[in-house]
């Protein structure tokens, strides 16, 4: 089988090191629009040839695209009278809208995923070893997809280690919001809440444990991220609306001194981690 891959930055980079460890691509073709980006990719060896769009979608058995969720929509058009045998699979971190703006042309042999993995990093050097392992591919609404494709998908992602979870497109946006596009918000607003501080320096000067944690995803693209958050406004909306409530309720405890009913409510929070 060959493979092709249309953004060969965290996820596109690190699946393409995926397939080649595993010996499960015959060729793996990618696609850069940058220059600049071709030039990384090529150095870091992570594809056999990088060509145009046009040869990559004759060349390719499955192709992956592994590029920002608008780009995605953008190049749905782009994809129409690709041969029915061949398998597109999208990486998207949002599915419902990605869904319902598949061309018919193409719906039976386009694959909604999101492999749930991701650091902070992005572009070609942020690929890496391992990224896929042991971690979930959730796949969305299979039911509008030929049985090639199901099955070419699976075994895809079974051969380079992930769990597959199966969803409808609606909800794996509500989930995911929770799992990932909050925390990002959160992440982004701690960051810009120390830096709009009168002496930022001197509070990163203390940073530890904590606050590297929960700001380290606020290294992510802005770009990406600004659209994910686009197409999940609504989820990501109703979760803020949420967060405010029990940030509030912290602010409540504290200014009225209610500290055991605040070391209450942080058991409950501790309870989270029974079920991860």
């Amino acid at each position: 089988m060959n493979i092709g891959i249309v953004g060969l930055g965290l996820m596109g980079g690190s699946f393409a090191k995926a397939v080649k460890k595993y010996g499960i691509a015959d060729k793996i073709y990618g696609y850069a629009r940058s220059p600049k980006t071709a030039e990384q990719i090529k150095e870091l060896n992570l594809v056999d040839e990088l060509m145009s769009l046009e040869d990559l979608k004759s060349k390719s058995d499955m192709i992956i695209l592994a590029i920002p969720v608008d780009s995605i929509l953008e190049m749905m058009d782009d994809l129409i009278g690709i041969s029915k045998d061949t398998t597109i699979l999208d990486m998207g971190s949002t599915k419902e809208i990605i869904v319902k703006n598949i061309p018919n042309e193409i719906r039976s042999n386009f694959v909604a995923a999101h492999p749930m993995t991701g650091t902070e990093k992005f572009g070609p050097t942020a690929s890496i070893d391992g990224l896929y392992e042991g971690k979930a591919v959730v796949l969305c609404n299979l039911e509008d997809n030929d049985e090639l494709h199901k099955e070419r998908t699976i075994n895809i992602f079974q051969e380079i280690g992930m769990r597959i979870i199966f969803m409808d497109s609606h909800e794996h946006d509500i989930h995911a919001c929770y799992m990932s596009h909050l925390p990002h918000a959160i992440s982004y607003s701690l960051a810009n809440t120390v830096m709009n501080h009168e002496d930022p320096k001197s509070i990163i000067a203390l940073a530890a444990g904590g606050f590297k944690d929960m700001s380290r995803v606020a290294k992510s693209s802005p770009d990406m991220w600004t659209d994910i958050f686009r197409q999940n406004r609504n989820n990501l909306l109703e979760s803020i609306d949420l967060f405010e409530v029990h940030l509030n309720k912290v602010r409540d405890m504290v200014e009225k001194e209610s500290y055991e009913e605040l070391k209450t409510w942080m058991k409950k929070a501790n309870t989270l981690h029974e079920i991860l």
